[in-house]
């Protein structure tokens, strides 16, 4: 069966832009892990601010998936290693602040859904973002941000498992490190979904915008 082509995957219509933990405390200011952090903002930083601005231009939808945390942790996972690692991080995802917010290079728009949660490894655990995208006919999920360790790779499977077409820029991802992230999207993740680059799907969209 032949793969889907990007103009019939991408109509504005059925398409959601999703940014995952692209936050202060995550890949901004108060990075709680700096090796991501650099890795993110290597490429793919730029790149996602790009696929924004050419998804609003189109009218695709745009949802910013971010993690919070209480300062006394309730209500989040402690049973992984990562989290309990996490304990130990400086950051700061009190919910409301920078940590727990959209870093300020992607502009947050007013036309922009942001979704939290406060547990799970991924967006489509512990937010309302598959009831939100149904809910708006979405099809189809353009997914970006950090990490394909971990996040990424979560959001792929649950959203296949869930029905949902997945497009993943692989330039607006990012992992540490960098060849064990391109590996696991080369040999795992272009099996579940649609591995294309900023270029290719900022192209396809600029063809459903009036000229």
């Amino acid at each position: 069966m032949p793969a889907p082509q990007l103009a019939e995957l991408l109509d504005p219509a059925s398409t959601a832009l999703v940014t995952q933990e692209c936050q202060g405390g995550v890949i901004g200011a108060q990075a709680c892990l700096p090796m991501l952090a650099e890795e993110a903002h290597r490429e793919a930083v730029t790149n996602i601010s790009a696929l924004l601005s050419a998804a609003r231009t189109a009218g695709v939808t745009v949802v910013h998936c971010l993690i919070q945390r209480r300062p006394d942790g309730r209500g989040s996972n402690t049973n992984a290693r990562l989290f309990a690692a996490g304990k130990s991080f400086t950051a700061d995802l009190t919910p409301g602040g920078p940590g727990a917010s959209l870093i300020p290079e992607l502009g947050q728009q007013a036309s922009d859904l942001v979704l939290t949660r406060t547990h799970g490894l991924g967006p489509m655990t512990g937010t309302d973002l598959d009831s939100v995208l149904r809910n708006m006919g979405i099809r189809t999920i353009v997914g970006v941000g950090v990490s394909v360790n971990v996040a990424i790779t979560n959001f792929v499977m649950d959203a296949v498992n869930r029905g949902y077409q997945f497009v993943l820029p692989r330039d607006a991802v990012a992992g540490v490190p960098r060849e064990y992230a391109e590996a696991v999207i080369d040999n795992t993740l272009a099996l579940l979904a649609t591995v294309t680059t900023t270029d290719a799907i900022t192209q396809t969209w600029a063809r459903f915008v009036p000229s």
